[in-house]
């Protein structure tokens, strides 16, 4: 736990070596005493999402009430990324205390899922659409929960108040987006052939057609679950008429899943304490497992010790630093991380420092690896000679960052995990399949895989908001993105972008994106600086364009040492900034 004073008695040195966890838990919520506020700003995946933001700021609302508004309205208007069927991570930065809290709303396996269930009648892996589109792949979705546990540690206004934005907008209509309508082409045949009813009828025409941009698209059922939400809070997905309609869409065949009303009652969302790491002169704080905070952190430690002295964004030097620290972090992520609670995971042996030096040591900025192994933190021996190794993604993600005119801060990450999720609807709402981002191999050259289906058991996620400090416990940064495992790289090359070759933050969103997970260097050469394509190319590393771009949706917002917010939203997506000059809101309640 850190507070200003202690921190500001930790010297430089000592600072620049730490690896403390942040404070979290049920904290007190920002003075409800401040008459003044200072400039507030929201950015988001979808415009109206960010309208139903600045609305909930200027009525008084903190970062945690726009957060929820934001993403009522995002499970609306971008249903292929986020909603009430799936799940997310919160991080919330308090201004008053100088404390970060972390909400885990990761969806649970049900209590009859088995290690083997993603596997065909031979033992084979299902191929993933069919696992995707179907019952098997819903886990107990947790995102309202997560939300509600926020709300009730540090909101402002009423939570009924903060569902007004999306309940309006659901029954009055919105214009589908050119991605929302891209998305819906794109996945027509695969939707027909695999998805259910409602969500055909939802998405498509009275003439089976895919609805176009522009076309003018109401939801009265999504409407009418926010309004049983807003009155019983998570209840009304737990137990009621909403919740026996979740059962029986995931107890639907073909491919029926075992989600009862007895997981649906069990599973909460919870508060965890973040992992946190030093990079330079700041604390940089993220998820903890079964997410991946841990290794974008890992990237900026292994980074800052390959370049202490770093050039910029036209170094071949520095991208190649951040290619290396990246392939190393991922490839012990991929290996050991899991949900904790359930086998034994190495979170904080994998950032330490003297385990980031020895990783850092193999970095050659000169030639790209040939091989990358995970490495061995300390007292992880015996994981190491048990885990196989899996991989996976979760796609259908959005992100969000917040600051308020107290100087508080939320980065969050929603998800149903592919786009459309399980592609099951009921009552205005898609449901996640979630459960994909298990391993669906449970074993692996005769040995378990951390990341295996087991009840109860949360998948491992690459979903990592962040959030910033500098040495004296202000905020500096909360950032974070969308776009399955490489979120991770996402991530990390924005927040080295912005701290550590002093790009103003929309520069640094704009750059190209490199996700170094395995040797095929996932790029967007179009978007790199002139030459570092071709001088990372000649040291070995095999670029490979992506045929669609990356699909980052990075939101950022910086504060300045004078204390004004710089933000900025992805082009690769449908984000914007909003912000509210300093001390023109409502004053608080």
């Amino acid at each position: 736990m850190f507070d200003k004073q202690s921190l500001k008695r930790i010297a430089a040195p000592l600072f620049a070596l730490a690896l403390i966890s942040c404070a979290s838990g049920s904290m007190p919520g920002v003075s409800q005493q401040a008459a003044q506020r200072g400039e507030a700003m929201a950015a988001a995946a979808n415009p109206h999402a960010v309208d139903a933001a600045i609305e909930i700021l200027n009525a008084g609302g903190n970062a945690v009430d726009a957060a929820i508004a934001a993403e009522l309205v995002l499970g609306l208007v971008e249903p292929q990324s986020s909603g009430l069927g799936g799940g997310g991570f919160m991080l919330f930065y308090d201004a008053a205390s100088e404390r970060i809290g972390g909400y885990d709303g990761r969806e649970v396996a049900p209590a009859g899922a088995r290690p083997d269930m993603f596997l065909d009648s031979r033992g084979r892996p299902m191929p993933f659409l069919d696992a995707q589109a179907s019952g098997r792949s819903i886990g107990t979705p947790l995102l309202v929960s997560m939300l509600k546990l926020a709300h009730d540690d540090h909101g402002r206004l009423p939570w009924a108040r903060l569902f007004d934005p999306a309940i309006r907008l659901a029954e009055n209509g919105f214009e589908v987006s050119p991605r929302l309508a891209g998305f819906i082409a794109v996945a027509g045949e695969r939707m027909r052939l695999r998805a259910d009813f409602e969500a055909r009828a939802y998405f498509f025409d009275r003439q089976g057609r895919p609805l176009q941009a522009g076309a003018l698209l109401r939801n009265p059922a999504y409407a009418a679950t926010l309004r049983a939400i807003a009155e019983r809070g998570p209840q009304a997905l737990s137990e009621g008429p909403i919740a026996d309609a979740i059962v029986a869409a995931a107890r639907r065949n073909p491919r029926a899943g075992t989600l009862t009303l007895d997981d649906l009652r069990t599973a909460q969302a919870r508060r965890f304490e973040p992992v946190c790491g030093a990079y330079r002169v700041y604390r940089v704080c993220s998820t903890n497992a079964p997410a991946s905070g841990n290794a974008m952190i890992a990237i900026l430690g292994m980074y800052e010790r390959a370049r202490p002295h770093p050039e910029g964004a036209q170094s071949v030097d520095d991208w190649s630093a951040f290619l290396w620290a990246s392939r190393l972090a991922y490839a012990d992520r991929d290996y050991y991380m899991a949900d904790d609670t359930a086998v034994p995971v190495p979170t904080t042996e994998l950032i330490a420092p003297e385990y980031l030096d020895a990783r850092a040591r193999l970095i050659d900025v000169a030639h790209a690896p040939s091989q990358v192994n995970p490495g061995i933190p300390p007292g992880s021996g015996d994981l190491f000679e048990s885990w196989g190794r899996a991989v996976s993604n979760d796609n259908g993600t959005t992100h969000l960052v917040i600051v308020d005119g107290w100087g508080n801060a939320v980065s969050m990450t929603a998800t149903v995990e592919s786009v459309f999720g399980s592609q099951r609807m009921t009552n205005g709402f898609l449901l996640n399949n979630q459960l994909t981002d298990f391993a669906f191999e449970p074993n692996l050259n005769g040995r378990p895989v951390a990341n295996a289906v087991a009840p109860g058991k949360r998948p491992r996620s690459s979903m990592t908001p962040t959030i910033v400090l500098n040495r004296n416990g202000d905020l500096v940064l909360a950032v974070g993105s969308p776009g399955g495992s490489s979120i991770i790289g996402y991530t990390a090359r924005t927040t080295i972008g912005i701290l550590d070759w002093n790009l103003p933050v929309q520069e640094a969103i704009n750059y190209g994106n490199a996700t170094a997970r395995t040797a095929e260097i996932a790029t967007e050469i179009n978007r790199l600086p002139p030459g570092i394509a071709d001088g990372l190319t000649a040291r070995g590393w095999r670029l490979q364009q992506t045929s669609l771009g990356e699909v980052s949706g990075l939101h950022a917002i910086r504060v300045r040492a004078n204390g004004e917010l710089e933000g900025g939203a992805d082009p690769r997506r449908e984000g914007v900034v909003r912000s509210i000059p300093a001390q023109t809101a409502a004053p608080s309640r």
